[in-house]
Parts: C-alpha cells; structure tokens; sequence
C-alpha cells in the first residue's frame, strides 16, 4: 500500500473530488510559463535541488505541475517550479501538468503555501511570500496592518496577519519583521541572506531609511567591512527620522563600540599567481603566517640596531 503525501493529507475533501475529476495533461515546455509574482528563489543551488534535478534527469517528473491558463496563451505554474527548472535543465520537452482555474488573489496565495515551510528558505523569499500573501489577503477583505493589531477588519475575530502566524507556525511580530524587509534596497536585502547584516536591526530600523541612506550605509559597510549593531540601527533611524543623517554621521556612528581589531580579505585571484595549483585554502593560509612571522622578526631586529 503506497504511502499518502504531506500534500495530499492537507488536501480539502473538495480538492480530493477535484484530482479523481481532472486529468493529467503533456503539455510542451514551450507552453508553461513560471508565474509572474513567484517570491522563491528557484535556481539558488541547495542539496534538494540537486536531489530533484537527479531524480527527473533519472526518471522524468513523477509529480504533475499545477497550472492555470493565461490569458495570452500557455499556462502558468502554480505548483512546480523548481520541477519546471530542473527539466528544462536536463532537456525535457514536455512536462505533466493539472490545470485548474484560478483568481489572481487564489493564484497569489497558493503559490506561497505551496513553499513556506520549505526550511532552506531565505529572509528575502520569506518576506516576499508574506508579502505577497497578505496583499491577497487584503484584496479579499481581510485585515492586514502590518504595523498594528488593534483596529481593522477581522476574520472570525483574528486578524489576517495572525491567523498567517498560525498557518505557517511562526509568530506575529516576525512576519511583521520579515515584510519590513521588503523596504531595503536589493543589495542591503542581499545582505541580510547571506548574513552580513542582521535580520532584526535590518527590520526594525534599517528599512525605515530611505533609498538614498540605505545606498550611503551599504557603500560604509562593504568599504570598511562593518554591520550596523541593533542600536546602532536604532540611532541611524533617529536620525534619519531627524533630518540629520548622512555619510559622515554614519561613519562615525559605525565607529563607535567597535574593536580596533582589523580584517583583511585577500582575494583568491591575486594569491593564486604565487601558490602551486594544488595548495589548499589552508596551506596558502600557512605560508602567509610563517613569511609574516619571518617579517616581524626581521623588523624587529632592524628596531634593536
């Protein structure tokens, strides 16, 4: 007996009378289409990417698409577009597809359950895909101040935001963190994923900047090699908020509380012309350290002469 599927054991007894109805369709590669406001990052390499894309490359897509029509012709993906990626990698021409017809506030909100749990997201998917539900959510009526709980409309006495809490298993006020995201420039974004600035500083102070400051601190941060703490971040929005905020108030703002301890980064390309091929990270790592010792010492004999 086979094994039911996480997805069909939240499945509605109205989606499961739809699937015995609907039929399975190929459908040429040239005719699916990935959907416009998709807030997954689909080709960012990950361990169950690569799984996947070795299982299709093996056996073909076990699992059909979900579509939708579009209105100029082809379909648009509503589940499946790391499967669509991976077969378009491998050369498939065709791909399994159901297709349903769907409202852009239905289209919006499925696209995101299909993925949010999904624990190798990053804190740009995640703010996207909250963001883009409670839009939806909004357009259908339902409460969705992302700043405030306490007046608005209700869905069965909770609020929309909270009852998103609820569907994916976080709270509030990090969902509410999480969309403020949306407000940073794409590179300072791009900063918090890959850890260089701090999800809750980013947030909670950091989005409230404009453009402009938000581009004058993320040029301070990548010279100088330093992330604004969190009350840091709360003295660069007061500032801001007063009209007094600019480069050289960063500076000597980033300055303050700081180690004096310093990091050089040496690229890889200007050592590589003095290393054999074959030397690792950590063995280039070690000559350095011995030639600066030698160096030292040679400095400090020039000292006691």
């Amino acid at each position: 007996m086979g094994l039911t599927s996480l997805d069909d054991l939240f499945k509605s007894e109205q989606e499961r009378q739809q699937d015995t109805n609907e039929r399975i369709l190929n459908i040429p590669i040239g005719e699916i289409y990935p959907y416009a406001r998709q807030p997954y990052s689909i080709k960012r390499p990950t361990p169950d990417l690569v799984r996947l894309m070795d299982s299709i490359e093996q056996v073909g897509v076990a699992e059909p698409l979900i579509v939708r029509p579009r209105t100029e012709g082809g379909y648009e993906i509503i589940s499946g577009h790391r499967r669509d990626y991976c077969a378009r990698t491998v050369g498939l021409e065709s791909l399994p597809v159901i297709v349903r017809e769907y409202t852009d506030d239905e289209a919006d909100i499925l696209v995101v359950d299909y993925n949010i749990t999904r624990e190798d997201l990053l804190p740009s998917e995640k703010a996207r895909a909250y963001s883009l539900k409670l839009e939806a959510m909004k357009r259908q009526g339902e409460r969705t101040d992302l700043t405030s709980l306490q007046v608005g409309e209700k869905l069965k006495g909770k609020t929309s935001v909270s009852v998103l809490a609820e569907q994916v298993n976080d709270n509030v006020t990090t969902i509410q963190r999480y969309i403020r995201l949306t407000k940073l420039i794409p590179p300072l974004l791009e900063q918090v994923d890959n850890g260089g600035l701090k999800v809750t500083p980013a947030a909670d102070y950091i989005s409230h900047l404009s453009e402009k400051e938000q581009a004058a601190l993320l040029v301070i941060m990548e010279r100088d090699e330093v992330s604004p703490s969190l009350g840091q971040a709360k003295r660069l929005k007061e500032l801001s908020e007063e009209g007094k905020l600019d480069s050289n108030v960063m500076e000597v703002l980033l300055r303050e509380d700081k180690s004096l301890a310093r990091k050089v980064t040496l690229k890889n390309d200007r050592l590589q012309k003095y290393f054999p091929p074959s030397y690792t990270p950590k063995q280039m790592e070690e000559v350095i350290i011995r030639l600066l010792e030698q160096w030292q010492r040679k400095k400090l004999r020039e000292q006691e002469r």
